[in-house]
């Protein structure tokens, strides 16, 4: 089934309505559908390169938007379903360290899962069930966002096709790399 889903995805790279498609599968991506949309924006670059920009703002603003549809689902199941089991197990105020603990470092696990191979959907999810400050979760799903798509778009038009086959199997370990260079550099700042 997920390659069927795929070889969809793929297909509609070549249709009149790509950016449609796009802003579609960016949107459902940041909370339930599993495939990323870099599979789309990849062929539709390497199609109209001059188009890169719109393209990844396209992604950008659909997945920033989808994401807070996943923020809502956090927010929206916990409030319903979580709370009431935690509590009747004993365990919400194990919950409530937890969140305080995750919304202390919320910026920088939605950076990491907006920029690295992370589902992102996770963190839209938990943000929102975790109670995160709204504006927190748009700024950095923002900056995460910009980052990811904007640096596949620049890559693709900068250097074309030879480059596809690195952003499909090595981009996410060169982002992945990026945040812990950059997280380590904040460490040191802080402790040296």
């Amino acid at each position: 089934m997920l390659r069927r889903l795929y070889d969809w995805t793929m297909a509609q790279a070549e249709s009149p309505y790509a950016l449609w498609v796009l802003a579609g599968v960016a949107f459902i991506e940041s909370s339930v559908f599993p495939i990323p949309p870099d599979v789309l924006m990849i062929p539709m670059i390497l199609a109209a390169p001059r188009r890169a920009w719109l393209i990844a703002l396209v992604a950008t603003v659909a997945s920033v938007v989808g994401g807070m549809l996943g923020y809502l689902i956090g927010a929206f199941f916990y409030e319903g379903i979580g709370q009431p089991i935690l509590e009747a197990l004993g365990k919400a105020d194990s919950m409530a360290e937890f969140n305080a603990r995750f919304n202390d470092v919320g910026f920088w696990a939605v950076l990491i899962a907006g920029v690295t191979p992370f589902p992102y959907k996770v963190i839209t999810i938990m943000s929102g069930w975790t109670a995160m400050p709204l504006g927190t979760f748009i700024v950095t799903s923002i900056v995460a966002r910009s980052l990811r798509f904007f640096v596949v778009a620049a890559l693709l038009r900068a250097f074309g096709a030879p480059i596809r086959d690195f952003i499909e199997k090595r981009l996410g370990l060169v982002f992945t790399a990026f945040v812990a260079l950059l997280l380590g550099g904040f460490l040191l700042v802080r402790y040296l």
